[in-house]
């Protein structure tokens, strides 16, 4: 059945007689525990990154979904929402990180790139050229360049960790991880961690979590490489052996 545009208001939140911002958004933050955003490519090849993440982060995914009485869905026990973009590139996951730390909250953010990734089957220039010649359309300003492909894995994770960060979106207390994800053997591989800055509020909850996350993570870690200690930010990364 289908419904008309008058019809729709009935589905808005912010449209019913008895809403009000704040208290529906404490109800919106208990029905989902939300502790982890994933970011990762739309490549059918990567369907298993999300359930790789939540293994190594302890989180649950997928979660069953709540229904009320009258058989609504109104919440769900994951932990760990999905942003598929292209490449899993940082750039196009930066409003949906605002948005799930506003409604939900959120402890770890993390930004997953593939092996055999079309995005880096070509560069920057290339596209920008294509589309000039094939569709008379300049994209040059579009995008800023170190966004647009992928080059090098180790180059595009530390850009997108740093670009999260640098994010007035993303909250302080949430650490950013970079990882790896092989298509093939479905392993997972921390390249970059950016742990976030504990504050009195979240101080033991990012303690917990952080130790987990450490403790899950840590077997691809060390198949990796040797940690070294970033820059001042609280960045680490994973150099090649």
């Amino acid at each position: 059945m289908s419904l008309s545009e008058s019809d729709f208001d009935a589905y808005v939140f912010s449209k019913q007689p008895d809403y009000d911002e704040k208290t529906f958004r404490r109800e919106f933050a208990k029905a989902v525990p939300l502790r982890t955003v994933v970011i990762y490519c739309y490549d059918p090849r990567a369907v298993g990154i999300p359930a790789a993440v939540a293994k190594a982060f302890s989180d649950v995914f997928p979660g069953e979904i709540v229904t009320d009485d009258n058989g609504k869905k109104v919440a769900s026990t994951t932990t760990l929402f999905e942003v598929v973009v292209a490449g899993g590139r940082a750039i196009d996951a930066l409003r949906s990180v605002t948005v799930a730390q506003y409604l939900f909250g959120i402890e770890n953010i993390v930004i997953v790139h593939h092996t055999y990734c079309g995005a880096t089957s070509f560069t920057a220039g290339g596209i920008i050229d294509a589309y000039e010649r094939e569709l008379g359309t300049d994209i040059a300003n579009l995008f800023e360049r170190d966004s647009i492909c992928i080059t090098d894995y180790a180059t595009s994770l530390r850009h997108d960790v740093r670009l999260m960060r640098a994010s007035a979106g993303t909250p302080r207390h949430a650490s950013i991880y970079g990882c790896l994800y092989n298509i093939d053997t479905e392993e997972l591989s921390l390249v970059i961690e950016d742990k976030g800055v504990m504050t009195r509020r979240m101080g033991k909850r990012r303690r917990s979590s952080a130790a987990m996350c450490a403790f899950r993570v840590g077997p691809a870690r060390a198949r990796t490489a040797r940690a070294r200690k970033g820059d001042s930010d609280g960045v680490r990364e994973r150099q090649g052996d």
